[in-house]
């Protein structure tokens, strides 16, 4: 009978830090990509405690970066039975549901330029017409990112993805 592959955990960690590091180049916090990518790298859900522990960091710097994953929908806390502990992990779909589903803000970015384009009496002005551009970008990348969503799932189903329980 085998077990699962052995894993080299120095790769995994350099994993898990270049990946932070890539994130972090483009405006994620560091911390929040470390323990995302430790949580997507492990197994089974991860407590708190875990995570800190294989990053090597306190628990003070995990539950300030898990608040901010589940704030996005990216890691789910799940409560641990009979514990005040909780577990985390990646949700099914996880980079589809933080990327496409979870764009009000351009909703909101649309909603104020509107009022920003009545306020500047239209295009008939030069700031209305730089406002009335904002938000016809703003409408577009929202158009944009509701047909990549229909195309991921479509790709997504057509490889296996969604398949399988803990994608």
């Amino acid at each position: 009978m085998t077990g699962p592959p052995h894993r080299d955990e120095e790769e995994v960690h350099l994993f898990v830090e270049r990946m932070a590091m890539a994130f972090a180049e483009v405006g994620f916090p560091r911390m929040a990509g470390r323990v995302l990518f430790t949580v997507m790298s492990a197994d089974e859900p991860l407590t708190a405690a875990e995570i800190a522990e294989r990053l090597g960091v306190s628990a003070a710097a995990v539950s300030g970066a898990v608040r901010y994953l589940t704030q996005f929908a990216i890691l789910v806390r799940e409560p641990v039975k009979g514990s005040r502990r909780d577990r985390y992990r990646m949700p099914a779909n996880a980079w589809y549901e933080a990327t496409i589903t979870k764009t009000g803000l351009y909703k909101n970015f649309i909603d104020i330029a509107n009022g920003g384009v009545d306020a500047l009496h239209g295009r008939n002005t030069p700031a209305g017409e730089r406002v009335a551009e904002m938000r016809d970008f703003f409408l577009f990348v929202q158009e944009e990112i509701d047909a990549l969503g229909e195309r991921w799932r479509a790709r997504r189903a057509a490889t296996g993805h969604g398949d399988r329980a803990d994608a």
